[in-house]
């Protein structure tokens, strides 16, 4: 039996006394009361594994006390007990969150195994809700996603990264996951359960940034009838992740890189400093430093956001990537739209790969979706590719053998060499890079006598 910190509500003394007593001999702490107000009061400051309750105690019945403590504990296992004949409030008990029930008068065995089933269900319970939000924290991460090197380096980077609290700065093209990457930055930090705030900065009117950053008392302009925090304030205790920062106009840069500097901001209409605790990420797939150059980014606060730095690779720099991506946008879009995809035909695949993608994964998923979407009872034709695509895709290349020949075996062991260096060591998919049986791919690898 598990030791666990266990709650008793038992308004008869005697009995009250006994189930204590069985249960701290089986190595349990327990706190006992006769009342269910002495039991919430205890429940305000102190967590427990679980609570074993009375359905008959003065002034609130059992199940009043069930809601109560679901409402200020969802995780705690909860046993209700009723009296000999009164089965229909135990059925209710448990269809209201209850774990178990025992029936008056039960015996020491009965008690114990009550106790076990409980706690085990509730740990259950709790153990579905944490993979659930892991899955979906997953979900929202898995573009990021890859076994090209670069990707690998990226998480590397990450996970580094993350456990700071220095500014970071994020630069890509549009599509290739910054605010994904800034999520996960987040997701890895000590701050993972306080708020994660977005803002795109290019999608604010000039005339409002100042304000959804930094907030406004009442009256500060025109239609202002109360005071309203800002983004700043919204994200204190967590993240505040600024995209396209390169968009933010010059006049407001000196006020974001006092906070920056100091944590301190006052909202519009007001001089009362306020202190706020902000873990600060921007993105921009911008060059900065052209743009500090040309007079349009400040450079002193180029340098406090560019603490750390983290470049995203475009995706057709790793397009080994595609296909894992395609299949998971592919499943993705089939929950989402109630509909089956049985597979990705081969002459598919390849279009995808060899598409240059100018917008990165952002556009891969929109065509998946469109894919999906247009697909035939499940089955997905190379003509429900967009025209833009079919037409842009990169030719395949045809060798050419110089006039003068060529030394085969060398460039045979630099090819070898190029795909394990590509694949980070893994053989398997060195050989795929290459097109080549894993059978055909070792014999070369012994051949020119290489290893991983």
């Amino acid at each position: 039996m598990e030791r666990m910190d266990i709650l008793l509500i038992e308004d008869e003394p005697d009995q009250r006394r006994i189930v204590a007593s069985i249960l701290k001999h089986e190595g349990c702490t327990v706190s006992d009361v006769e009342s269910a107000e002495e039991a919430l009061e205890l429940l305000r400051d102190h967590v427990f594994d679980l609570v074993i309750s009375d359905w008959k105690l003065p002034q609130m019945n059992g199940f009043e006390l069930l809601k109560q403590v679901r409402q200020m504990d969802a995780s705690v296992a909860f046993i209700m007990v009723t009296a000999y004949g009164s089965i229909t409030h135990a059925v209710h008990a448990i269809r209201h969150g209850a774990d178990d029930y025992l029936t008056k008068p039960f015996e020491r065995e009965a008690l114990l195994l009550a106790v076990d089933r409980a706690y085990a269900a509730r740990s259950l319970v709790d153990e579905n809700r944490r993979l659930t939000e892991a899955l979906g924290e997953r979900d929202r991460l898995v573009e990021l996603i890859g076994s090209a090197p670069s990707m690998q380096r990226l998480f590397r980077t990450v996970e580094k990264v993350a456990g700071t609290d220095a500014t970071v700065l994020i630069t890509g093209e549009s599509g290739t996951g910054k605010e994904l990457t800034a999520r996960a930055l987040h997701a890895l930090s000590r701050r993972k359960d306080s708020a994660f705030v977005a803002v795109n900065c290019a999608a604010i009117p000039e005339g409002l940034i100042e304000s959804e950053f930094f907030g406004a008392e009442r009256g500060a302009y025109t239609g202002s009838e109360k005071s309203r925090p800002g983004k700043f304030e919204a994200a204190h205790g967590g993240t505040l992740f600024l995209d396209e920062i390169g968009e933010l106009p010059i006049a407001i840069q000196p006020k974001l890189l006092r906070v920056v500097q100091d944590g301190r901001l006052c909202r519009v209409g007001s001089n009362e400093e306020r202190q706020v605790d902000v873990r600060l990420i921007a993105a921009t797939n911008r060059d900065l430093k052209a743009d500090v150059a040309a007079g349009r980014f400040r450079e002193d606060l180029f340098y406090r956001l560019n603490v750390l730095s983290i470049s995203l690779p475009p995706l057709r720099d790793r397009r080994e990537d595609i296909p894992q991506l395609v299949h998971f946008f592919a499943r993705k879009a089939s929950r989402r739209h109630r509909t089956k995809v049985e597979k990705i035909p081969s002459a598919v695949m390849r279009q995808l790969v060899d598409y240059s993608w100018p917008g990165n994964v952002r556009e891969l998923a929109n065509t998946v979706e469109r894919l999906v979407l247009l697909s035939d009872d499940g089955r997905i034709s190379r003509e429900d590719l967009p025209d833009s695509l079919r037409e842009n895709t990169a030719p395949e290349h045809t060798f050419q053998l110089p006039a003068a020949g060529m030394d085969w075996e060398h460039h045979e062991r630099s090819c070898l060499e190029q795909a394990l260096e590509l694949a980070a060591g893994n053989r398997a998919r060195a050989a795929r890079l290459l097109n080549l049986p894993y059978k055909a791919f070792l014999y070369r690898l012994e051949k020119h006598q290489l290893s991983p």
